[in-house]
């Protein structure tokens, strides 16, 4: 039998410290869920113009229904925004915008949303139970404030949130050795390609799918699948949008003027941003060859080099050449493999030069999965660290926005899951636990 943690709950006098941890832990998930829904319910019950987002989304599509260029700000009534999606999703979202329901009602739809992303999040080598889906749902919610910012903006990354959490039920499902139907994961694969096009950005996530226990070839094809999945609304807006294409590259390269545009001084919580911020603290303003120096060292030294290097450490009993031996592990360790495609997901999630604070909500997404198969002490810290201090830190009203708090603890998480990662195989095999 199973207690809260996922652990196994033993007779005697372990039962006894098994039993009060258990209860310590449930107070804890209380606690914070109490937090989540509070701060939520606290935003609800304000007095602002929320979901401006949305309106500036809706309000494109409603401009390219008539004929006018959406990426010119004047075309959009009611918003000062500019529209930053392809082309080819002005028609994909005008269903969405249908009869100004999505605008005056986001607030609901995107909270069916988000709960729909814990119950469509898959396990690693667990049964689905109710315990597990609660949790994942609790993260998606609270995690690095990531919702209450898409809630409040009305931002499309909740439908960013939703895709990911599907395209990663279809990527993890059980591997078995003589399974060679890839066709599952293959439709998961173009489904997260699609979902990396939304934010060009975030684009390098898709290298993680080499990480999946799978041989070398078949994880080839998901990723060629997945680069296809990433290029075909590229390709779809050039050529049959050229003209609005080229309003969008001058859009987001600040080549339309007097209006709002992408660019890197535009505030949000990244490394890139620290970097600048650290540039411009020491008196070197306007010097972005630094810039990008010190972002690409901040980026290698708190997540690609952890990374890296716990993978190395654990693929170092193996024989023959470096790709051959990871590719040996991975197929040998199903749940440990799977669980390190996620974390490499997240962290190269989290090293994007633009993570917007809306951006978190797909993170948490990501992290989600992760989470419901840690011990005791490193569940309690995800949760207190990534749920309840950035969930106080808004409810005290303190201004999260153009701040690290978000990536801060976001880092933080990201390097507790990294270090259970190490402990995992044996810790799976103790417990019994198969995919």
């Amino acid at each position: 039998m199973s207690d809260i943690t996922g652990t196994a709950r033993w007779s005697g006098p372990s039962a006894d410290m098994a039993g009060k941890r258990n209860a310590w832990l449930a107070c804890l998930i209380a606690l914070v869920a109490v937090l989540v829904i509070g701060n939520l319910a606290n935003d609800s019950a304000l007095d602002v113009n929320y979901g401006w987002d949305v309106r500036v989304n809706c309000a494109a599509v409603d401009a390219h229904a008539d004929g006018l260029d959406p990426y010119y700000v004047k075309n959009l009534k009611g918003t000062k925004l500019s529209y930053p999606y392809l082309p080819v999703t002005l028609d994909a979202f005008r269903p969405l915008c249908a009869g100004g329901f999505l605008v005056g009602h986001h607030r609901g739809v995107f909270l069916v949303i988000a709960a729909l992303c814990g119950l469509v999040l898959p396990g690693i080598g667990r049964m689905r139970n109710l315990r597990d889906v609660a949790l994942r749902s609790l993260y998606v919610l609270g995690a690095f404030v990531g919702f209450e910012w898409v809630l409040a903006s009305g931002n499309f990354a909740i439908l960013g949130g939703g895709l990911t959490a599907a395209a990663l039920a279809l990527l993890l499902r059980p591997a078995k050795p003589d399974d060679r139907n890839d066709v599952v994961r293959i439709a998961g694969a173009a489904l997260l390609g699609l979902v990396m096009s939304f934010k060009l950005v975030f684009c390098p996530v898709l290298a993680a799918l080499y990480f999946l226990p799978l041989s070398r070839r078949r994880k080839l094809v998901l990723m060629i699948v997945a680069g296809l999945g990433f290029a075909l609304p590229i390709l779809a807006s050039v050529v049959f949008y050229p003209g609005l294409f080229a309003s969008w590259l001058l859009a987001i390269t600040g080549g339309i003027p007097g209006q709002h545009s992408v660019q890197i001084e535009e505030t949000n919580p990244s490394l890139l941003l620290l970097a600048q911020t650290i540039v411009d603290r020491v008196g070197f303003v306007d010097s972005k060859p630094l810039v990008f120096a010190i972002y690409a060292l901040a980026a290698t030294a708190f997540v690609l080099a952890p990374l890296g290097w716990s993978l190395l450490r654990a693929i170092r009993n193996n024989e023959g050449s470096l790709p051959a031996r990871l590719d040996r592990w991975l197929i040998d360790h199903p749940q440990a493999a799977m669980r390190i495609t996620v974390l490499a997901m997240y962290g190269l999630y989290l090293c994007s030069p633009r993570l917007k604070e809306y951006a978190l909500f797909e993170l948490a997404v990501y992290a989600a999965v992760l989470i419901v198969d840690l011990p005791a002490a490193a569940l309690a810290a995800v949760l207190t660290i990534g749920v309840a201090v950035p969930t106080l830190v808004s409810i005290t009203g303190i201004t999260i926005e153009g701040g690290f708090v978000q990536v801060a603890v976001a880092l933080m998480c990201f390097w507790i899951l990294l270090l259970d990662f190490r402990a995992e195989p044996t810790r799976l095999e103790q417990h019994g636990v198969r995919p």
